[in-house]
């Protein structure tokens, strides 16, 4: 889109992962609950539906509901990138923040996905404590928030997001290149609110898994770079 590439995936595997801030999102889901055990799952921005096909190659059965605004790039991704046999896919053409409020009212998820922001400049009524507020009443009591902001070096858009996620959920991690920390280049850093104290486990299972170089920040080392 506009000469730049957006989605890799592989219709042969698709629990292989190509675009490195996207096998961390796939970590975060891995611990979200017990190994193969089927998940619900909101995506917030389609892309090629690369999350959701590896939702449904390494936990088969899971109700998953996409959210895309361009109806055209969800349509040509659909019909040229079939998704797997025997995916249980919602698909809705709507803003990120307006489709919370229209999925049904009883739907909760255990994985909520918003992977839309892509530079500093980031939709006002998304970037916000209130969207993230409502996002989290999605969320199955122990479900998780997974955001991955795309930022400059001076990491402006992550403070700020650290900053309203923290104010709609318990606990909130940072995971990325251990340069984006640095402010080196720009890049992505995945932002996971939860809804309880951040377990030190999930920490050394991110830290293992990578792709490496990798850094967790909690607590008050991500004070350092939230102020």
């Amino acid at each position: 889109m506009g000469g730049a590439e957006q989605s890799h995936v592989n219709l042969a595997n698709p629990s292989e992962i190509f675009y490195e801030y996207l096998r961390r999102i796939g970590h975060v889901v891995d611990l979200a609950a017990a190994p193969g055990a089927p998940v619900s799952a909101l995506h917030l921005g389609a892309g090629a539906l690369t999350l959701a096909r590896y939702i449904q190659a390494t936990r088969p059965g899971s109700r998953q509901h996409a959210v895309e605004l361009e109806r055209e790039l969800l349509d040509f991704v659909l019909h040229q990138l079939p998704m797997p046999e025997g995916t249980r896919l919602t698909t809705h053409i709507a803003d990120a923040r307006a489709a919370l409020a229209e999925l049904p009212a009883e739907l909760r998820f255990d994985v909520v996905i918003l992977d839309i922001f892509s530079g500093p400049d980031a939709p006002a009524h998304i970037a916000c404590t209130g969207f993230y507020e409502e996002a989290a009443q999605r969320l199955n009591p122990h479900g998780v928030l997974i955001v991955n902001v795309g930022d400059e070096p001076a990491l402006t858009l992550v403070r700020s997001q650290v900053k309203a996620m923290r104010e709609a959920m318990a606990d909130v991690a940072a995971f990325a290149e251990t340069g984006m920390f640095e402010g080196r280049y720009p890049g992505n850093i995945i932002l996971v609110g939860t809804q309880t104290r951040w377990s030190p486990d999930w920490t050394s299972e991110l830290l293992a898994r990578g792709p490496h170089p990798a850094t967790v920040l909690t607590g008050v080392d991500l004070d350092k770079i939230s102020g």
